[in-house]
């Protein structure tokens, strides 16, 4: 087993690392206390082709696996000094259209993956639900059939980018929950405009990560034509399910990339840096957590690399897609907060930055899917300990 980038992988990583050196920290600086999108850097991305490297070549994507995915976004947040910002600006991009690979129609690929791969639109991701969370058999934003196409009305939550998105990746239910066979029936994926004269879009103040939007969405007698159904009605939860093992494997990646640069701003700052005529790096007390930050961060890194691997290999992957995702987000909070203590009172300040890392690193462990219900699916699915709920 190699565990060196092939020649075409670490092209990737040259390649973005390019990117990220046109912008500075001060442009995410900048955006995040303004609270304003990197549209600049999103522009850079898709001119560079990077918005599809998962997906279908026809549609202008270069059709490489999650592992070439997880390699560019891992790049993208350890060197860009955006933290999970710079990821989240184009990670929808990543597994948000897996459904439409999958399950759309040769006219819908075309017709939403190829704007989309080149930049000229941004999406959304409507599933969350205010009185769901993450038991997402209890949607109740629902979809009625109407001639040509759905009326629908209801509540989405955490929607993030939908301040600035043209469409929506929307799951509903076609079927009340009571009246389906399973839990797991009756739900329905769409791909569909973001019509704002329908659609409010609240955005949700919050403690990190402000240039990208999160927001309280409320849906108010949306028509969405049939044409814009993604797959068969009913059948949407089972859509859902494909995106999310990849998700896992970026969402770990990004947030490893990002504790990887916050060490590497901790380990500079503890070489220069000097008290009582000694940098503060020549102390074990320094040393030794920022040690321990490199050995969480690798370990977590190869768990995740397994991960896409065995996905891209079509081997059950499930295990350790949620195995990377709890490691990553305690790896990266832990290397946040060790490089703003060895900072000491200019970790608090913005002038050094990693004050953003500390803020957004929180977000690792309890999005897209809590450290809990992780360790509850390794109980069950892979321990074989009973359901605990």
């Amino acid at each position: 087993m190699s565990f060196e980038y092939t020649e075409s992988q670490q092209a990737i990583v040259d390649a973005v690392e390019k990117i990220c050196e046109g912008f500075t920290d001060d442009y995410w600086l900048e955006l995040d206390t303004k609270a304003q999108f990197p549209h600049e850097f999103y522009q850079a991305m898709a001119e560079g082709g990077w918005l599809g490297i998962a997906m279908p070549e026809e549609y202008g994507g270069a059709g490489l696996g999650v592992t070439e995915a997880a390699i560019m976004m891992n790049t993208v947040t350890r060197c860009s000094g955006g933290g999970y910002t710079s990821a989240s600006t184009i990670h929808l991009n990543m597994f948000g259209p897996h459904a439409i690979v999958v399950h759309g129609t040769p006219e819908q690929k075309d017709r939403f993956l190829t704007p989309l791969i080149a930049g000229q639109q941004k999406a959304c991701f409507g599933v969350t639900e205010p009185d769901a969370g993450l038991d997402t058999t209890s949607i109740s934003t629902f979809a009625k059939k109407v001639e040509g196409g759905y009326r629908v009305n209801g509540r989405k939550m955490w929607t993030s980018s939908g301040q600035v998105a043209d469409k929506i990746l929307l799951l509903t239910r076609t079927t009340p929950k009571e009246d389906c066979a399973k839990p797991t029936d009756g739900m329905t994926i769409f791909y569909t405009d973001l019509d704002r004269s329908k659609v409010e879009v609240q955005a949700i103040p919050k403690c990190g990560r402000s240039a990208v939007d999160s927001n309280a969405v409320f849906i108010d007698d949306l028509f969405i034509p049939e044409e814009d159904r993604i797959g068969e009605e009913g059948k949407g939860f089972y859509y859902i399910l494909d995106s999310l093992n990849p998700e896992r494997v970026l969402v770990a990646s990004e947030f490893i990339g990002m504790g990887m640069d916050a060490l590497r701003r901790a380990t500079d700052y503890a070489n220069e840096r000097e008290v009582f005529g000694r940098p503060i790096g020549k102390n074990q007390s320094v040393q030794h957590p920022l040690a321990e930050s490199w050995i969480e961060l690798e370990a977590a890194w190869l768990m995740a690399l397994k991960a896409g691997r065995l996905y891209d290999a079509k081997q059950s992957c499930a295990p350790y897609a949620n195995a990377a995702k709890f490691m990553a987000g305690r790896a990266s909070q832990n290397a946040a907060t060790r490089a703003v203590m060895t900072h000491g009172g200019m970790g608090f300040a913005k002038e050094y930055h990693v004050e953003r890392f500390y803020r957004e690193s929180v977000l690792g462990r309890i999005a897209p899917i809590t450290e809990n219900m992780i360790l509850n699916f390794i109980s069950n699915k892979v321990l074989g300990l009973p359901q605990s709920y």
